[in-house]
């Protein structure tokens, strides 16, 4: 273990629960949270990052999708959604999503990342055509698509239950699902900034029945807005309890409020110190999930960088061509080539393993 003392003496007993295989609890997370010594927290979760994947940093090479704006939730933090009277609101249509796949049929994108808003207009075929199109064009592509926000919509739109809804879904070709819509699970955050959006206890249940039925997903917090620390912590820990129940969760993902254009515009931008030990708080507190992503869309690529010393070991991907934080303000580029994505990761001194979706290395024979 780590020979080295903490300028937060609290840190002895948390490197030392780690040692000895402990899970932290709740008090260990406040700790963490409320510790200013951000080089202690962020060596014991390099620490274990590096057990458990030594100096592999994956990527995948992907490409997004968002097929509408319109939503009828109205989140206060979201920058993306339009109403129908909105003069920049759209809805792709079925040829729409295939022009955007067939743009790009000589890259080797592995997965179709697919989220959008609400659109009561939509019926439910338009959900199964869409992944039915995508996948009769790119066959041996994943398709990750749908929160569980967005699924329980669908579910609603088709008059069937959630389980027959997921299994419609997966028959056309879905196989994975995004982590969005989990924001912070209080009930105190939901009613002042998403009083419409459905409650923690029903995404935590539809997330649930998506592992259930073979989906994997991956989990997000939406930090640097209104939340506590206390509401941070309790958060990840249910979703490290629903992890230990389904086993289901891929990666979790820390995403970095952007305030601008949204009706919390007063408030700041995330710090660089918020971000990173949002990352190192979460590698050391879920325990029980293999990968922790750096966003590099939300916190920038050279933060990005460092965080893989700070307990994350993935970048997601390449990213072609995000729209939801950008709207948001945010500044990175919209797209990474697959030599910038191993390039960055070489140089902040770590091996990169470019993955399928379910974190399979891409063979030598696969990239020829």
């Amino acid at each position: 273990m780590l020979n080295s003392s903490f300028l937060d003496n609290r840190l002895d007993k948390i490197q030392a629960k780690i040692a000895a295989g402990q899970r932290l609890d709740f008090k260990d997370g406040l700790i963490l949270y409320e510790s200013h010594d951000l080089p202690g927290i962020g060596r014991i979760a390099d620490f274990v990052r590096r057990q458990q994947h030594d100096n592999d940093t994956f990527f995948v090479y992907n490409q997004h999708i968002n097929y509408t704006n319109l939503c009828i939730n109205g989140c206060k933090f979201c920058a993306y959604s339009r109403d129908e009277k909105a003069g920049d609101s759209f809805t792709l249509n079925i040829n729409d999503v295939n022009l955007k796949v067939l743009e790009r049929m000589d890259e080797p994108v592995r997965e179709f990342h697919i989220v959008g808003g609400l659109n009561p207009a939509l019926p439910f075929n338009y959900y199964i055509d869409l992944i039915k199109s995508i996948k009769e064009l790119r066959p041996d592509a994943t398709i990750k698509a749908f929160t569980a926000v967005e699924i329980d919509f669908i579910a609603q739109t088709s008059g069937l239950a959630l389980d027959e809804t997921l299994a419609r879904l997966i028959k056309a070709g879905l196989s994975m699902m995004p982590g969005g819509g989990a924001e912070i699970m209080s009930s105190r955050v939901r009613e002042k900034l998403f009083p419409k959006k459905i409650s923690a206890q029903r995404w935590l249940e539809v997330m649930a029945a998506a592992h259930k039925a073979g989906i994997t997903s991956n989990a997000t917090m939406l930090y640097g807005h209104i939340e506590t620390n206390k509401e941070r912590v309790n958060h990840l820990i249910l979703l490290r309890e629903l992890q230990d129940q389904t086993g289901g969760f891929s990666a979790f993902i820390p995403l970095a409020f952007h305030p601008q254009n949204t009706q919390l515009s007063h408030l700041h931008n995330t710090t660089a110190c918020d971000d990173l030990k949002n990352i190192a708080i979460a590698r050391l507190m879920l325990d029980n999930f293999d990968h922790i992503k750096a966003y590099w869309i939300m916190i920038g690529e050279k933060l990005a960088q460092v965080a893989l010393s700070f307990g994350a070991d993935d970048l997601d991907g390449t990213i072609i061509e995000e729209k939801i934080t950008h709207m948001a303000g945010a500044t990175s580029a919209k797209g990474m080539s697959r030599e910038e994505m191993k390039r960055i990761i070489s140089a902040a001194g770590f091996t990169p393993v470019e993955r399928d979706s379910f974190y399979n290395p891409v063979t030598e024979l696969d990239e020829n």
